[in-house]
């Protein structure tokens, strides 16, 4: 019976000499029974305890000493997220493990994802024609008219920039618009709370007629009749729908004014919403020079980072009618919300995912930015109200870009504390620091979104990444059956056409707010534009368009240069120099003429958010 275990013990120590296998369990258990059956078990019994012991100290010990996988300076991510309506569990559905191994490192693109080589070629021209009546001229005394806007801060915007055109299209005397106070957000801040109101008037004075109220009449008040108009309303919809109730009542208020003009218009008339969107509606001073301390404070923290408008609050989960994995919880709180909008239909989220109308979750845009080839070391500003979720959404975008900021972590709360309460005053203070951040990602093709890339455009075509989330939601399903490097070129190439470069969509294709196209020259011979040589000839010494000289990183540095052509004043005064955020730097004489009288035609452009 010795001779038996002794010849057992050996080959299965050989086999395997840091744990013990069934075989040999079994065969230990028999040399008991039998040993008990010739008496000897109690000789031999304590030596097989004693020799089971060793061997199971000995596994313990070698499990505990063995290095972990990922010892090579990767991410090691457990990816257990349910990705579709079914709730499939990701690691199921895919066959394969849900260990994703991410490096730390961007890779070797260097300046190439900073930059733009294009944008040099290309600036914002938004001077009107030669045959481009003068507000002045053609505005009727007794049309007056008022709209409301809708919406959150962006989605109004675009509103009080159509009405501008629309006033003007009807000969009107514009009111200073009346802000939503009803939205999901109920924010009860008016334009001037927000919007630099005698700037606006000012600016736009040579185009269209604006006042801050309406005037009475024989000390009589004037009582506007409410009406909507359609969606998309072209010149001819407003000449036969609200010509005539002007005619007959005077004063004339547009309800839920957001998108109520045509996507074309003529030249003119978009050069119109250019400088309206891009000149004229300048945020006040309270607001700009706490968005100058956000942006100061990046830079102080970096030369260069990204600002991400992530979107993944409730609200916008809810409606765009996605699923993204949490449960019947989820369901219920965001069908909840959803119930907020009467108009809104029940959506299958699987399509909705497929067809690339989901926002991605803040795991997936923190992949899709390793993969385009920002490092762990990029510091991103993150523009967002509460994410939902909170932290342990985050947290896995917080792992591949530890340097993570918002308003709230660099500023304090006593800085923040008189636009805390207000909705849209703390979204200037985000459209601001994301307006002159290097890179700006948008997490949808919401208003935000919309208004900051064709801002970005008409400045010289800053980059600005959209998720191809078309394409996106097939790679980051399949990703566990790929390796990081396939799944890396699978992003850069789906992202081709996505990030903000000049001629990457066609012409009308998208919202005239996301790519202003008519108000974007290119330069050529000498850094003068095509656009502006074909048409010199036409164009009259520019009234409006302010002076700006930007610096080769942002837009902070502006020169302020206000030009008239008015013929009852010739002559010449001094015009304060002002940096984006209103800080005066020198003054300079002003002088009349238009873009092509420069030598240097940026000198003719700059912004006021």
């Amino acid at each position: 019976m010795k001779k038996t275990t002794q010849q057992h013990q050996p080959q299965h120590h050989r086999r395997n000499p840091n744990r013990i296998s069934n075989n040999s369990v079994l065969r230990i258990l028999q040399g008991l029974i039998f040993c008990r059956r010739r008496n000897l078990g109690s000789h031999l019994l304590p030596f097989f305890s004693a020799l089971v012991g060793c061997f199971l100290f000995l596994f313990a010990f070698v499990s505990f000493l063995s290095p972990p996988i990922n010892h090579h300076h990767v991410h090691h991510f457990h990816y257990n997220h349910s990705l579709l309506d079914d709730e499939i569990d990701f690691q199921s559905h895919i066959g394969n493990t849900s260990t994703f191994l991410v490096p730390r490192a961007g890779g070797s693109l260097g300046d190439e994802i900073w930059t733009l080589s294009q944008s040099k070629f290309h600036h914002g021209c938004s001077q009107k024609s030669e045959t481009f009546q003068d507000g002045d001229a053609k505005t009727n005394p007794e049309r007056f008219l008022l709209i409301v806007t809708s919406g959150g801060l962006n989605q109004q915007r675009t509103g009080i920039t159509d009405a501008v055109v629309a006033a003007y299209m009807l000969n009107s005397t514009l009111v200073i618009p009346e802000l939503d106070n009803r939205s999901y957000w109920k924010d009860q801040s008016n334009f001037s709370d927000i919007f630099d109101v005698d700037w606006f008037i000012t600016y736009l004075s040579k185009d269209v007629n604006v006042v801050k109220q309406l005037p009475t009449i024989d000390g009589k008040s004037l009582h506007p009749y409410r009406t909507r108009i359609p969606r998309r309303c072209d010149a001819e919809c407003y000449e036969s729908r609200v010509v005539p109730l002007l005619e007959k009542k005077k004063v004339v208020k547009l309800t839920k004014f957001d998108y109520r003009l045509a996507n074309k218009l003529d030249t003119d008339l978009q050069k119109l919403r250019c400088r309206a969107n891009y000149h004229a509606l300048r945020y006040t001073n309270p607001i700009r020079e706490m968005g100058k301390k956000l942006v100061e404070r990046m830079r102080m923290k970096s030369n260069r980072y990204i600002a991400l408008h992530l979107r993944f609050e409730s609200d916008m989960l809810a409606f765009s009618g996605c699923y993204f994995g949490g449960g019947n919880k989820e369901r219920r709180e965001l069908e909840q919300i959803r119930k907020r909008w009467e108009t809104l239909h029940k959506q299958s989220p699987d399509r909705e995912r497929r067809q690339g109308k989901c926002p991605l979750t803040p795991e997936e845009v923190g992949l899709m930015l390793r993969a385009l080839g920002y490092g762990e070391d990029v510091h991103i500003y993150v523009a967002s109200g509460e994410v939902y979720g909170g932290e342990d959404t985050l947290w896995p975008l917080k792992q591949l870009f530890p340097n993570f900021h918002s308003k709230e972590s660099i500023a304090t709360k006593e800085e923040l504390a008189p636009f805390a309460q207000y909705s849209s005053r703390m979204a200037a203070l985000d459209f601001i620091v994301c307006n002159e951040s290097d890179v700006f990602v948008t997490n949808n093709n919401g208003n935000m979104a919309k208004m900051l890339a064709g801002r970005r455009r008409y400045f010289g075509y800053k980059p600005t990444i959209r998720p191809n989330a078309k394409k996106l939601y097939r790679l980051f399903l399949d990703r566990g059956n790929m390796t990081w490097e396939e799944f890396a070129s699978g992003v850069r190439t789906h992202q081709i056409g996505f990030m903000g470069r000049p001629n990457e969509s066609k012409p009308g294709k998208d919202e005239f707010h996301e790519n202003p196209i008519a108000c974007i020259c290119e330069h050529f011979n000498n850094s003068r534009s095509l656009n502006e040589s074909k048409n010199q000839s036409e164009i009259k010494p520019n009234n409006q368009d302010i002076q700006a000289k930007k610096s080769h990183r942002n837009e902070s540095e502006v020169v302020v240069k206000e030009q008239s052509t008015n013929e009852q004043h010739n002559h010449s005064f001094t015009q304060h120099i002002k940096s984006e955020n209103g800080i005066q730097v020198e003054e300079l004489p002003r002088r009349n003429g238009n873009c092509s009288d420069h030598s240097d035609v940026k000198l003719c452009h700059q912004t006021n958010p």
